[in-house]
C-alpha cells in the first residue's frame, strides 16, 4: 500500500520534515490500536517555500494482525483482515490527519504454529471492533507439548566424519571439507568447547578490554586451525582498554528518523572495528521502550516495533558491509533492569509477536545479522537462553535465520524440566542457543559447569544437537576468515 504526498516548507528558515503514516485496522479478530505506525519518510533540508514529493510504501505484512485465539480458521496466523483501513498522515501521531481509507479482502499471509504462549493464566484488555472501551478477557494459554515438539525435531548428525579425518580448519576455508563434516569429526570434548566462550571477559586472545572470545578458545581447537573471534561491547560505540568510541545512543539515533544516515554511520563503525581487532560488536539494542524506568532504555530505539526494526537493520547492514559482524540483543522482552535475571515477562502470544519480536524479525529478514544475543529474563516461564520455541521454532524455523545465537554474559543455571539428565548448558544447546558467553574459571563464573561434555558422554544430549551448535559457530568463522583472506 503506497501513499504519495508533497511537503512544503512554509517557514522562514531552512528546515526538514518527517512524514509519518499511520493506519487504523478493522480490528475484527481481537481489536486493534487506534493508530499504528506503518511507514515514515524524512525530507532533505528544504529552503523556505521549497517543496518535495515523496511516497511511503507499507508492506501488507505491516497491516496484518496475529490471531492467537484457538479454534478459529485463522488461529496462529498473520491475517490481513477484511474491511476498511483508515490512513493518517502527519508530523506525529497526534497531529496526523485522516487522509482516506483503503479496502482489503481477508487474506491469510502466513500460517504458523503456537509458540511461547503463556503458561500462567491472566486477563488481558481487549477492544472489540467498533467499541469505545476495552474489557478484560482471559489470555489464550499454551497448548503445546514442548517435550514432544523437541523430541520430534531432534537434529541428526549432518556430517560424515570419514570425509574430515585429520582435517584442519584450513581445509574448511579452502572448501575441501564442509563445516558439517569437520564438526562430525571432532571429539565430544572439542564439540563441547565450541559451545563456550573463552574463560572470561578480556580474553588474552584479543585486544585488551574485549568482551570475550568464541570459536578457537582452547589449545586443542587452535591446534586444528580453528581461530578465535573477538567480541566488543556496544551498542553506543566500541569499548576497549586503549580506546573507546562514544556514539549517540539508540534513542537519539532513532530520533533522526533517517535509517540511511545511521547506516552510513554504522559503515564507519565497521571500519573502526576492523582497525581495532573487533570481530563482533554487541549491538544493536533492540528491546522495546515499555517503562521509562528501564535502566537501559537509552540503548534501545523506541516504543514502536517498526522504528526498532528499521534502525536495527540499518546498524546491522552498515557494520556487516565491512566484513565485521553485529549481534542484535536482547532476545527477547527485556523490559526492565531491576531483577532482570529472575524476572518472568508474562504476555500474550499476540503481544509477543506484534510488538516485542517484530523488530527482531525485521532485522533478521532485512539485514541477516551474524549473531543474536538472548536475554536474561524468562519469557512466559522459560529463561531466554533456554527458550526452544523462541530460538528454534520462531527464529530459525519461521524466520529462516542463518546465523548463530549467544547468551548474554553468563546465565542462570537450571535443569531442563522436560528431559531428565539434561541441565545447564546442555539445556541451552538443546534449545538452540549455541555459545555461552563469556565463560568463567572453567566455563562459567560461579560453578565448574561442563554440562555439554558431561551430557554428551552420558548420551542425554545428542551429537546432532552439539554438532548443530558447532556448525553454526564454524560457519561464522568460515565466513569471517574467508572474508579476511579475500581482503
Amino acid at each position: 500500500m503506497s501513499v504519495s504526498a508533497t511537503v512544503t516548507n512554509t517557514g522562514s528558515a531552512r528546515s526538514c520534515a518527517v512524514a509519518q503514516l499511520y493506519v487504523r485496522k478493522p480490528g475484527l479478530l481481537n481489536g486493534a490500536p487506534e493508530r499504528e505506525l506503518v511507514g515514515f519518510w524524512r525530507s532533505p533540508d528544504l529552503a523556505p517555500g521549497e517543496s518535495a514529493q515523496f511516497t511511503i510504501t507499507a508492506a501488507l505484512r505491516n497491516l496484518t494482525v496475529y490471531d492467537d485465539q484457538a479454534d478459529r480458521d485463522t488461529s496462529h496466523c498473520w491475517v490481513l483482515e477484511e474491511g476498511s483501513y483508515a490512513l493518517f498522515l502527519g508530523n506525529d501521531v497526534r497531529e496526523a490527519r485522516e487522509i482516506g481509507n483503503v479496502q482489503f479482502d481477508r487474506n491469510v499471509l502466513e500460517r504458523l504454529e503456537q509458540a511461547a504462549a503463556p503458561v500462567v493464566a491472566f486477563d488481558r484488555y481487549v477492544r472489540e471492533a467498533g467499541a469505545d472501551s476495552v474489557k478484560l478477557a482471559p489470555v489464550p494459554m499454551s497448548e503445546v507439548d514442548l517435550a514432544g515438539r523437541i523430541t520430534q525435531r531432534l537434529p541428526k548428525s549432518s556430517g560424515n566424519p570419514a570425509s574430515a579425518e585429520n582435517a584442519r580448519f584450513e581445509d574448511v576455508l579452502a572448501g575441501r571439507v564442509s563445516t558439517a563434516d569437520f564438526a562430525a569429526s571432532l571429539s565430544n570434548r572439542d564439540l563441547a568447547d565450541l559451545t563456550y566462550g573463552d574463560v572470561t571477559m578480556n580474553s588474552p586472545l584479543g585486544a585488551p578490554g574485549n568482551a570475550g572470545a568464541l570459536g578457537g578458545v582452547t589449545q586443542a581447537l587452535r591446534a586444528k586451525g580453528v581461530p578465535p573471534a573477538i567480541t566488543t561491547d556496544g551498542p553506543s560505540g566500541l569499548r576497549l582498554n586503549a580506546t573507546a568510541t562514544l556514539l549517540p545512543c539508540g534513542t537519539a539515533l532513532a530520533s533522526t528518523w533517517d535509517p540511511q544516515l545511521i547506516e552510513q554511520m554504522a559503515v564507519l563503525h565497521g571500519e573502526e572495528m576492523a582497525r581495532l581487532g573487533s570481530d563482533i560488536i554487541l549491538s544493536p539494542g533492540m528491546n522495546i521502550h515499555r517503562d521509562p524506568l528501564c535502566g537501559r532504555n537509552f540503548e534501545y530505539y523506541s516504543e514502536d516495533p517498526l522504528i526498532t526494526g528499521r534502525f536495527g537493520a540499518a546498524i546491522v547492514r552498515g557494520v556487516q558491509s565491512r566484513g565485521r559482524s553485529a549481534c542484535p540483543k536482547h532476545f527477547a522482552v527485556n523490559n526492565q533492569e531491576t531483577n532482570r535475571i529472575y524476572n518472568d515477562s508474562r504476555l500474550s502470544e499476540r503481544a509477543l509477536r506484534e510488538i516485542y519480536l517484530r523488530g527482531f524479525e525485521m532485522v533478521v529478514k532485512d539485514a541477516g545479522p551474524h549473531f543474536i544475543m538472548t536475554s536474561y529474563n524468562k519469557i512466559n516461564g522459560v529463561w531466554g537462553h533456554y527458550h526452544y520455541d523462541l530460538v528454534q521454532t520462531v527464529l530459525f524455523g519461521e524466520w529462516g535465520y542463518r546465523g548463530a545465537v549467544m547468551t548474554d554474559w553468563w546465565m542462570r543455571m537450571a535443569p531442563d524440566p522436560n528431559f531428565e539428565g539434561v541441565y545447564d548448558s546442555a539445556y541451552r544447546v538443546r534449545a538452540g542457543v549455541d555459545v555461552l558467553m563469556p565463560g568463567g574459571d572453567v566455563h562459567q563464573g560461579t560453578t565448574r559447569e561442563d554440562s555439554v561434555f558431561e551430557c554428551l558422554e552420558a548420551g542425554t544430549l545428542t551429537r546432532g544437537e552439539a554438532e548443530r551448535s558447532a556448525v553454526r559457530a564454524l560457519d561464522f568463522l568460515k565466513m569471517r576468515y574467508a572474508t579476511l583472506s579475500a581482503k
